[in-house]
């Protein structure tokens, strides 16, 4: 039976990662040294994050930024957010503190601030949201380690999941004080209850439009509906960098950009370390026996290759939008069989405790070069809930790939 990690936090995650880099690139065992080494480290790492909003700052006041379409005749267009990774989203800002997002080049909402009017002549197309938002409606669970990292959490009232849910401890914690209530799935939301507190926004994830009629009732009751595309992104900081939406959001734009920089900053140290050539598959089985995987163009597979490793379907894409796809057993068995380290997802059907539970599922996997050498591992639930530690997850994949799992936070080894 695989016992459980116990949960750190993202400082002490982030000592880890440093002191382990410190370690393994200093090559010195005189303990003066080390402790000299690992100051340096730190104060460079404080560098990088100042440079690193100095240098965005810089981009933005020196490019010259194309002109905006009009949207009213009472704005005057002044910027865009310099976006570095992101592009599912944009954000064109305009004089007197309004900002223009844009999701999915075609959804368009006007921030307005607290003490302005909403401009009269305004496109017809374009939601507004009017700040301070308060007591959100969260249907897009992604978005919710984000707001925790925003110290937002206050301005959620509602989810769509119940406590149990929740992987992201502050999340769960607020749901059992009744800070957050469960106001029902997306798919069949509490209305009465969302109504009766005001709702300010309802953030939804893309699976809303399996039921626009949900999407519809909601605008008519004058709740705006804004949708995250964040697992749209490509890019694995692309995904990161919607903290600087949510920050816009909630106002905490400057901390928004310091947590983006930070993230930024671990990616780059793990980024420093040269390919293992290991292959890497990544995958789940359904209750009826179907193999899924993430497409090439996903996020994870990236990740992967950032730690060092090589996703070994790289030539099953499929024409879709989609970050998963279902592969024929033959395919997967050609692609699969000989990879150095197998990852089951288990987002969808829960996590496994042994290497036995796996086969169970298909005793095919026996002949697999990774089953026959135990390396094994199974994600924790608490994986996709946590947008904010995508580099932590990254070190974990290259921990994964050097031998060194030891101290995984977000995955764990099959016995």
């Amino acid at each position: 039976m695989n016992k459980r990690i116990t949960p750190i936090s993202r400082q002490d995650v982030a000592n880890n990662i440093f002191e382990e880099k410190i370690g393994n690139r200093s090559g010195s065992s005189n303990g003066l040294e080390s402790k000299k080494g690992a100051g340096k480290m730190k104060n460079w790492m404080i560098s990088i994050l100042c440079g690193m909003v100095l240098v965005w700052n810089l981009m933005a006041c020196g490019r010259q930024q194309p002109q905006t379409p009009v949207v009213s005749s009472f704005l005057t267009y002044s910027h865009s957010m310099e976006l570095h990774y992101a592009r599912e989203f944009s954000v064109d800002y305009y004089e007197g503190g309004y900002a223009l997002i844009t999701l999915a080049d075609s959804e368009r909402y006007l921030l307005v601030p607290e003490d302005k009017a909403v401009p009269e002549d305004l496109e017809t197309d374009i939601t507004v949201l009017q700040q301070p938002l308060k007591n959100l409606y969260l249907a897009a669970s992604a978005a919710m380690d984000m707001f925790v990292a925003l110290d937002a959490l206050p301005r959620i009232r509602f989810s769509s999941l119940k406590a149990e849910g929740w992987y992201i401890r502050e999340a769960r914690e607020a749901m059992e004080a009744g800070t957050i209530l469960y106001a029902g799935k997306y798919a069949a939301p509490d209305y009465e209850k969302i109504l009766e507190e005001n709702c300010g926004l309802a953030v939804e994830n893309t699976m809303i439009y399996h039921t626009p009629q949900v999407k519809e009732q909601l605008e008519r009751f004058g709740i705006p509906v804004l949708v995250d595309y964040s697992s749209y992104e490509k890019e694995p900081l692309g995904r990161t960098e919607w903290v600087r939406l949510y920050g816009l959001l909630t106002g905490r734009e400057a901390q928004a950009e310091m947590l983006f920089a930070a993230e930024q900053a671990v990616f780059e140290l793990v980024k420093g370390d040269d390919s293992t050539g290991k292959k890497v598959a990544f995958f789940y089985i359904t209750n009826n026996g179907e193999i899924h995987v993430r497409t090439p163009s996903d996020y994870l597979p990236k990740m992967i290759e950032l730690a060092g490793g090589c996703y070994v379907f790289q030539n099953s894409e499929e024409e879709s939008s989609s970050s998963t796809m279902m592969l024929q057993w033959e395919e997967f068995y050609a692609a699969a069989k000989d990879a150095d380290c197998l990852i089951y997802n288990s987002t969808v059907d829960g996590e496994l405790n042994s290497v036995d539970e796996l086969l169970a599922k298909s005793g095919l996997l026996k002949n697999f070069k990774a089953v026959q050498e135990g390396n094994v591992f199974c994600t924790s639930r608490k994986l996709y809930q946590s947008t904010m530690s995508l580099g932590t997850i990254t070190h974990d994949l290259h921990e994964i790939l050097a031998g060194r799992e030891g101290n995984l936070t977000y995955f764990y080894k099959l016995e």
